[in-house]
């Protein structure tokens, strides 16, 4: 038993655990974090350290535990090169949500009374073309013709291109600009 802290050895380790974690991972970075990583477990555990034993062998099997259980971690991670995974997990602020609303109603108020009756009819109602017609009392293609005509002139003035999706928060908004009825809960 040499008396010494321990804690006081650990600096003398950091050589060689630095060396065997760049023997693991092939790259100067990964070994530094993980030696790092080693130090900070090391650090909190000390006293689960039994003083008579070798330190510098406990040193390199919580370093060994350490690179083992991030290759473990790695082979569970999927690969997402060009963000479409993560793009998918991300939520928009409510306020981007809040101002393209806002953006919607002032264009949905500029179009002609006619359009705008058949878009609340058939998309955020619900409501089928025929249905639509009866209650207007006109026929299933000036329906057909309004709502589309609506939709062209939304997309117009929301300067939005051929297959830009609209991204807003209110499902029944979403449901009059792409033509299907409200999304229910």
């Amino acid at each position: 038993m040499t008396g010494k802290d321990p804690r006081d050895e650990l600096v003398d380790h950091l050589p060689a655990l630095r060396a065997f974690a760049l023997s693991l991972t092939r790259n100067s970075a990964a070994a530094d974090d993980m030696v790092q990583d080693t130090v900070v477990k090391a650090w909190t555990n000390m006293d689960k350290f039994k003083r008579d034993t070798n330190l510098r062998a406990w040193l390199f099997t919580i370093l060994r535990n350490t690179y083992y259980s991030s290759r473990r971690k790695l082979n569970r991670e999927v690969a997402d090169v060009d963000g479409a995974f993560t793009g998918s997990l991300s939520v928009k602020p409510d306020h981007d949500g809040r101002m393209q609303l806002a953006d919607f109603r002032k264009a949905f108020e500029t179009l002609p009374d006619e359009q705008r009756e058949a878009l609340i009819l058939v998309g955020a109602s619900g409501f089928s073309y025929e249905e639509a017609a009866g209650m207007c009392g006109v026929a299933v293609g000036t329906i057909k013709s309004r709502a589309n005509r609506g939709r062209a002139r939304l997309a117009e003035l929301l300067q939005l291109g051929e297959n830009e999706p609209m991204e807003l928060t209110d499902q029944a908004t979403m449901a009059v600009v792409s033509g299907s009825g409200p999304v229910s809960k």
